[in-house]
């Protein structure tokens, strides 16, 4: 029977797992590989030295299931990990539901967010090998907050290229970066090539993650191997990062004698969600287990249900190599929605890979709705989310009422990835009326997707 009795499922410290897990070694066949965008020939290591320590170059590669986290890693998890597991059982009563609503917390890691599970990580290898430098982009910023924390605590030099919308829509949360000793510059800027050519083309341009891509990559490549280039999500490492929270929740849900029929996530490049679907993924591929996974998107920027799958670029200009994912097109800019952090052209290839393959579904949600539910999970649970996380909300909220409807009681896990604590302005166009829903940009997507690579 279920464990009705408690709202929190807590680890200590000495559980909290020794290795993250990687799905590449359960796929159902193996991802395609990276291509060179000069030769559209498999890129080797030497090919992607320039941007990345070796550690991790490897890890992109590796088809082994488990692989240690390094104890000085571990020793900064600690701070925070392992997180909370929440039984939303106010949630569940305001919707007077069968459904059993699980969420694995994030918010509680200083940045308030999951993306310091991969940025410690990064900062930890490129610190092994001598990098004194990073440079990264960052949509919300929270990324852009966790990668400045993780350089402060390894001794190393960071510069973020933040979206323009977002640097002005979140200026709290590029004064945290600052504060961490990072140097945040609103992108697209007039320090890069790659800034200039998109600002000639339009000086009103409101940036991109692609854009900040596009502009970080070049930092790094031009630097003379001073300066390695840092990202977010997207990339086979910085997801199989991320899994920690998985196998934490495999653990407390274990604790909590009860078991997810569907684990939901919010998915902009696809961090977050493969954080705590790839360790339950694994396990259903395994053992043959019928358990459901729902990635949440944003209506505005829909890259798993209205993208093609197909080789692109990651970033707007076209300066990193080919990755076979869905995409919108790797020029496309999404409108100016709230949630930054899921406003990416592309999806990681390996959750791309299990959109195509049927093990992961998706559901694109409008913005009003995904602030509704906001709103009535931090009057129920106490939490307010961040716009990216919201997404999830949402999707939970829709599948517990489903419960409701076919009177079954589903097992639902989701993963609430980070706080909204810098986020009320976008909460206060929400109540003022202000926030519109923006309709996915059919034809501007079929522009940008002529314009990606030809592949023979």
């Amino acid at each position: 029977m279920p464990d009705n009795v408690h709202t929190k499922f807590l680890l200590n410290e000495d559980e909290m797992p020794h290795s993250w897990y990687n799905i590449v070694a359960d796929l159902p066949r193996p991802p395609e590989p990276v291509l060179h965008p000069g030769t559209k020939q498999p890129v080797g290591p030497d090919d992607l030295s320039p941007l990345f320590p070796m550690a991790l170059i490897m890890q992109e590669v590796s088809t082994e299931r488990y692989i240690e986290i390094p104890e000085p890693v571990r020793q900064v998890y600690m701070q925070w990990r392992p997180s909370p597991l929440y039984r939303a059982r106010r949630l569940e009563k305001a919707l007077d539901t069968p459904a059993h609503i699980y969420y694995k917390y994030e918010g509680v890691s200083p940045v308030g967010s999951h993306k310091p599970n991969t940025s410690v990580a990064q900062a930890f290898y490129n610190k092994e090998e001598g990098v004194k430098k990073l440079s990264t982009e960052t949509g919300a910023g929270q990324w852009g907050s966790a990668l400045a924390m993780a350089g402060a605590f390894f001794g190393i030099d960071v510069e973020i290229f933040m979206v323009k919308i977002s640097y002005q829509q979140k200026p709290y949360r590029r004064n945290m970066m600052e504060t961490y000793g990072a140097t945040v510059h609103a992108s697209p800027t007039n320090l890069t090539d790659a800034g200039r050519s998109i600002l000639a083309i339009d000086p009103e341009n409101m940036g991109s993650l692609g854009i900040g891509i596009s502009e970080a990559v070049e930092v790094a490549a031009k630097s003379g191997g001073t300066t390695k280039y840092s990202l977010g999500s997207v990339l086979n490492h910085v997801l199989m990062h991320q899994t920690i929270i998985g196998e934490e929740a495999l653990l407390q849900m274990e604790r909590a004698n009860d078991y997810p029929d569907i684990v939901i996530g919010c998915v902009g490049g696809g961090s977050n969600y493969a954080g705590i679907a790839f360790p339950f993924i694994g396990e259903a591929l395994r053992k043959g287990l019928k358990t459901r996974f729902l990635a949440a998107e944003p209506m505005a920027c829909p890259s798993l249900t209205k993208g093609i799958y197909a080789y692109d670029f990651g970033d707007t200009i076209g300066m990193t190599p080919l990755i076979k994912m869905h995409t919108l097109g790797h020029d496309f800019i999404p409108p100016g929605i709230h949630a930054g952090g899921l406003r990416y052209h592309g999806m990681a290839p390996l959750m791309s890979l299990l959109h195509e393959e049927g093990i992961v579904d998706a559901q694109a949600y409008y913005q009003l709705s995904v602030f509704d539910a906001a709103v009535q999970f931090a009057r129920t649970e106490g939490i307010v989310p961040a716009p990216e996380a919201a997404h999830a909300v949402r999707a939970v909220i829709n599948e517990a009422l489903e419960a409701k409807e076919a009177g079954e009681e589903r097992v639902i896990l989701t993963n609430l990835c980070g706080h909204g604590h810098f986020d009320m302005a976008a909460y206060d166009a929400y109540f003022a009326g202000k926030l519109q829903d923006y309709e996915y940009p059919a034809e501007a997507v079929a522009e940008a997707q002529k314009r990606m690579p030809q592949m023979v």
